[in-house]
C-alpha cells in the first residue's frame, strides 16, 4: 500500500508549462473562478475517482456467487478457529 504523504501546511506548490497554466487560467475564468478554486476542485474530482476505483472490488459471476453461497451456508467451524474463538476475550 502506498504511503501517505503529510503535511504541516495548507500551501502546495505546484510547477508546470507555461502552456499549461495558461490552459488552466483560460479554464477557471471561463467558469468564473479562481485559479487555485479550479485547481482544488479538479484535483479533488480526480482524487476521488483513484479512491474509488481503489477501493472497488470486482468480482466475476463465480466468485459473487461463491461469496453468496458461504454467506448463506458458512461451513462448520474446524478445531483452529473453535481454539481461536476460545481464547480471545469475552467483551461486556
Amino acid at each position: 500500500m502506498p504511503r501517505i504523504a503529510i503535511e504541516d501546511s495548507n500551501r502546495m506548490s505546484l510547477r508546470v508549462s507555461r502552456e499549461a497554466k495558461s490552459r488552466i487560467v483560460r479554464a477557471a475564468s471561463l467558469r468564473r473562478a479562481d485559479m487555485t478554486n479550479f485547481v482544488t476542485q479538479a484535483a479533488l474530482r480526480e482524487a476521488d475517482a483513484v479512491i474509488a476505483e481503489a477501493e472497488r472490488i470486482t468480482l466475476s459471476e463465480r466468485d459473487r456467487a461463491k461469496i453468496l453461497d458461504l454467506i448463506e451456508n458458512p461451513p462448520t467451524p474446524n478445531a483452529k478457529l473453535r481454539a481461536v474463538l476460545a481464547a480471545m476475550p469475552i467483551l461486556k
